[in-house]
């Protein structure tokens, strides 16, 4: 029987506009947590709406009012795996009208 996998948690917060979503949605990709494919659909609608560089960051950013606004409202969570880790990622906001949603989220 194999060794089980290390869970790894990690929590990205930070100052407004400082690229959390876009750091932590390529960190994602890199690491096999989505596909090419997927990432070449979030470029194609980012493009549309003028946001070309925010591919990565709508692997985080789900709701229309981030995408259209471009910042994070509230934290979104993605698990993946890779061959030797279970990987949670929060990503969570950093506008200040959006504090408490971190807090929440990362508690």
């Amino acid at each position: 029987m194999g060794k089980e996998k290390t869970h790894i948690n990690i929590v990205v917060i930070g100052h407004v506009d400082s690229g959390k979503s876009t750091t932590t949605g390529h960190l994602i990709y890199k690491c096999g947590g989505i596909d090419k494919r997927t990432i070449e659909k979030f470029e194609k609608e980012a493009a549309e709406m003028g946001k070309g560089s925010f591919k990565y960051a709508w692997v985080l950013d789900k709701l229309k009012a981030e995408r259209e606004r471009g910042i994070t409202i509230d934290i979104s969570l993605w698990k993946f795996e890779t061959s030797k880790y279970y990987v949670t990622i929060i990503d969570a906001p950093g506008h200040r009208d959006f504090i408490k949603n971190m807090i929440t989220g990362t508690s």
